[in-house]
């Protein structure tokens, strides 16, 4: 293959992974649906081949698992699986907001908040992969300020394995539009030098994680 070719490939097979892992994450595709090549080749509008290979990619990730001769299924993450990624994300993201707390610096701190408001946005239009993508930039940005790679490497694997099936299901809703609002009133404590506020907020926001992000209620 032509490596220009090889390169119009690769770009669209990521450009469609990601859009499916988004879908898979926020619910519009639920688990235990069957997704096939030619009708999603067909919907974004591109040949078989980055479809595939964007699917095969799903499988090795665990969003996907193949049928014989029939396509793919969305895979799902068990109640008890989700509590555990939950549980894991809170002792490594939350712990930090203290050490990082008072030192955001003014550029970050800018382009914090732009993600924030992108976040809020995003939710109100409905626009799932952007919300996504945001928000994963906005908490890795976090953990950056850290200057531990390894935390923030671990931490973006629990956030692409966290699936977020209840988005679709309160889209629009006020409970969605609250939680989006947390990340600028994180930004905000955390500018201010609040680490004790700033981690409890964390703590509060990633149990969204079995709440309404999940499509259940949150008792308090």
């Amino acid at each position: 293959m032509h490596p220009t070719k090889l390169l119009e490939v690769v770009s669209l097979r990521e450009q469609v992974e990601r859009a499916l892992a988004s879908r898979i994450v926020a619910g519009e595709f639920a688990p235990g649906a069957v997704l096939t090549v030619p009708t999603l080749a067909a919907e974004f509008g591109v040949s078989a081949t980055p479809v595939r290979e964007a699917m095969l990619n799903l499988a090795r990730r665990g969003f996907l698992s193949p049928i014989r001769n029939r396509g793919f299924r969305v895979t799902e993450v068990s109640p008890d699986e989700l509590h555990q990624l939950g549980e894991v994300r809170m002792l490594l993201e939350a712990p930090p907001m203290r050490q990082i707390a008072g030192r955001v610096p003014d550029d970050v701190a800018e382009r914090l908040h732009a993600l924030a408001d992108e976040i809020v946005q995003a939710a109100r239009e409905q626009r799932f992969q952007d919300y996504l993508e945001a928000d994963t930039a906005f908490h890795l940005s976090l953990l950056e300020l850290t200057g531990n790679v390894q935390l923030v490497a671990v931490v973006r694997e629990l956030r692409a394995q966290t699936r977020l099936t209840g988005l679709v299901k309160v889209a629009g809703t006020e409970a969605l539009a609250q939680s989006s609002l947390e990340h600028a009133e994180l930004l905000g404590l955390l500018t201010a030098g609040d680490g004790a506020a700033a981690e409890a907020l964390m703590r509060r926001h990633i149990g969204h994680v079995e709440g309404i992000w999940s499509g259940r209620d949150e008792v308090g």
